[in-house]
This record gives C-alpha cells, sequence and structure tokens, in this order.
C-alpha cells in the first residue's frame, strides 16, 4: 500500500454525473493515478428484446436506445433490414434522413455544449445553449411529432413527408443558430478563460485514439480523419457538402472546437439538402419476411460511429440484434484520459466523451474457469449483488422481490 494514495468512488449516484455510473478513481494528491470505469447500471436488454419481436416492432425498441440519438439508430437499423430484403428507398426519403439526422446533431452537440459548460462552472453558456437547442428540438416535434423520438424513419423509407410551410419554418431556425453559432464558435476560439480551463485536459494523442478505437469528435479532436457519412456515405450523404471537421489539439478544448464547428457544417448541410430535395415518394413497400442473411450497417451518430448487426432467419423476426453505438467505443480510452489530470479535471473528461450509459451497457457471460461459461438465473445473479454490496457495508437482503 502507497500511504500517499487514496482511492474514492465516483458514482453511482454523483451530482456531476446524470447517469448511474462508478468510476473508482486513485488519487496521489490531487492527481488522477489510476482509473478504473465502472457502467453497467443502465442495461435494459433491448438487443433481445427486438429477437423477439417483428421487424416493424423492433423500430419502435431500436430507437429508444439513445434519445439522443434516437434517429441515427433506427437509420442504421433500417438499412440493415432494407439492404437484406434488396430494397432501395426512395431518394426523397434519403434527403429527408439526411435532414433529420443533421437536424439530431445540432440538438446533440447543444445539449452537450451547455453540460460541459456546466461542469466547467460556465452555468451561463449552459443556459444559452440549451435555449438555441429548444429551436431545433420543436422542429423535430413539428417534423416527426415528438421531440425525443421522432418516429420518422419507417423500413423502405420515412413516415412522414416534408410540407413547404416546414421548410420555410427550418430555415427560420438555422437562420437563427448560425448567428448564435458564430458566437459560440468565437467563444471557443478566443476565450482565454475557456482555453486555460478546457486546455491539455482528458488528452488523448492521435496515436491513442487510433489505438483505442476512437470514434466521432473524440477521434477527430485527437486528428484521426474519419467520418462514417464521407468515408462509406448512406442515404443521400454522397450528394452532400460534408466537412471532416478534424483538430490537433488532443484534449477536452479540441473535442469543445470541433462540435462547435460541426454545428456550422450541418447548418450548410441542411440547407443544401432543402435546396435539392427531389420530389417524388418517401417510402417502398417492404416485404414482411426478410430473406436469410446477416447485414452490418453504419452511421455517423452525433457521437461517432455507430454500428448495427443483424442477422435474418428468413422469418419476420430477426435471429440476432447487437448495436455498437458510439459511447461503447469511445469508453475503451476514458481510463487513459483520466490518469494524470486533477481530480477536479474528471467530471468534464468523462463529459467530453459525450457518454451515452444506456448505450454501453451490456449483458456478460462469466467463464468458469475450465473453458465453459456459467449460465446466471435470476435468483443466482440476485444472490451474487447482495454479496457484493454487503462487503461495503450496505445489506439488501430484507429488500422484497416480485417472483419471475
Amino acid at each position: 500500500m502507497n500511504s500517499k494514495r487514496i482511492t474514492i468512488p465516483m458514482g453511482p449516484q454523483h451530482p456531476s454525473l446524470k447517469e448511474p455510473s462508478c468510476f473508482t478513481i486513485t488519487l496521489e494528491g490531487e492527481k488522477v493515478v489510476n482509473a478504473v470505469v465502472g457502467v453497467g447500471y443502465n442495461h435494459r436488454g433491448l438487443e433481445k428484446a427486438s429477437e423477439m419481436r417483428t421487424y416493424i416492432q423492433d423500430l419502435y425498441i431500436i430507437e429508444r436506445v439513445c434519445g439522443i440519438c434516437s434517429h441515427t439508430h433506427s437509420t442504421a437499423f433500417c438499412q440493415a433490414i432494407e439492404e437484406l430484403a434488396g430494397v432501395v428507398i426512395p431518394p426523397r426519403a434519403a434527403y429527408i434522413r439526411v435532414i433529420m439526422a443533421e437536424l439530431e446533431r445540432l440538438h446533440s452537440h447543444l445539449l452537450w455544449l451547455g453540460i460541459a459548460g456546466h461542469e466547467i462552472g460556465f452555468d451561463t453558456l449552459l443556459m444559452y445553449s440549451w435555449r438555441d437547442r429548444e429551436q431545433v428540438l420543436d422542429i423535430l416535434a413539428m417534423l416527426g411529432g415528438n421531440r425525443v423520438n421522432y418516429g420518422i424513419n419507417t423500413l423502405g423509407g420515412v413516415r412522414r413527408d416534408l410540407e413547404p410551410h416546414m421548410v420555410d419554418d427550418i430555415r427560420q431556425v438555422l437562420n437563427y443558430l448560425e448567428e448564435q453559432d458564430k458566437y459560440y464558435i468565437d467563444l471557443a476560439l478566443r476565450e482565454t478563460t475557456l482555453a486555460a480551463r478546457l486546455g491539455g485536459v482528458g488528452r488523448l494523442s492521435h496515436e491513442d485514439a487510433i489505438k483505442y478505437g476512437a470514434v466521432g469528435p473524440v477521434a477527430r479532436s485527437s486528428g484521426v480523419h474519419t467520418d462514417t457519412r464521407v468515408d462509406e456515405p448512406y442515404a443521400a450523404y454522397s450528394e452532400m457538402p460534408v466537412n471532416v471537421i478534424t483538430d490537433n489539439h488532443c484534449d477536452v478544448f479540441g473535442r469543445t472546437v470541433v462540435r462547435v464547428l460541426e454545428i456550422m457544417d450541418s447548418i450548410g448541410i441542411i440547407r443544401y439538402a432543402l435546396e435539392n430535395i427531389p420530389d417524388g415518394e418517401i417510402k417502398v413497400n417492404m416485404p414482411r419476411k426478410i430473406p436469410a442473411g446477416e447485414m452490418l450497417s453504419r452511421t455517423e451518430a452525433p457521437r461517432g460511429e455507430d454500428v448495427h448487426y443483424v442477422r435474418s432467419n428468413g422469418t419476420d423476426k430477426p435471429d440476432r440484434v447487437r448495436v455498437r453505438a458510439a459511447s461503447e467505443a469511445n469508453w475503451h480510452g476514458m481510463a487513459h484520459m483520466l490518469e494524470g489530470d486533477y481530480l477536479a479535471d474528471v467530471p468534464i473528461i468523462i463529459a467530453a466523451i459525450d457518454p451515452c450509459y444506456s448505450c454501453t451497457d451490456r449483458a456478460f457471460v462469466l467463464s468458469d474457469g475450465n473453458g465453459g461459461e456459467q449460465v446466471w438465473d435470476w435468483q443466482r445473479l440476485r444472490q451474487y449483488s447482495l454479496d457484493f454490496y454487503r462487503k461495503r457495508g450496505v445489506d439488501a437482503s430484507k429488500l422484497k422481490i416480485a417472483k419471475q
């Protein structure tokens, strides 16, 4: 034991972390010398639930993998099914998917900007960015009917078309957001106190970003030129003026710069899509039963590359569904980013990957030590949980639980 070191838990309930997680932080003075990332409190079994329902029913589940990236997840899932069925969606539907995806990116980046400001005590930035985010949410609600899970995608295209008055409303919001984002860009690039607070914090070098498999703004802020919209265009992105925004600061400051610049780029993409959207149908018929096969579908979520794997067995229900969300990829480098920084930097470093814990959490299989696997029933899993917390001074054995 090193008498100069102390280990403290952060979470699973913590004022700076808005979702349940537990980070075990070892400190030497105020410096982090070791960090263990503890997630797993939000597993909801959505993949298994999708395998027990039809493809059309699964759309409602897949959209709820993440509230912020709901359209991106449903797009990736729809693309996989459409490819297996040999169906090509109409061009107008592809454009609408792009418009929704970029509106979602605006909503996500503005949300993140506010949270980042809150984590460093810059609550004015939180108020400004979330005020602007409300404008985007109103547009999303107008287009899809909901502020978060928009329900715009369907197998074979989209559910709703763009009306002329909707296009006018979107353009008005884009004009407003463009002026606001100029302020955010100026703030990120010129405000010395912000640069001083975020510069050098949570470093992830170009080599380490590749080593740990970082995606999205986390990777691009470390100089990694990667964006699924350009690397493997989907929907109508091959026709869009997408700029891959990169930065070489390799820290939280760089992640801020990338996101505020991406807001401006998304505004340009939406404008281009609105001006060039073709006329025509918004969906085509899909077979109820999908031919047997397997498909890997990729999209670029606001947080980074989103991957959906679907295996079909020829029925109206998938045989296997697997989701690799962007947060799941970005967690791998988190311990490395935390080590060497101060305890006060931990919340903003965690927030800087824009984490989604529900996206990340999955079930796991334990090895029995002899090359086999242990399958735990509910009672055994509950007993393990009780013993785990009892060792830490919490006795929950008297809690009642419904019989399964």
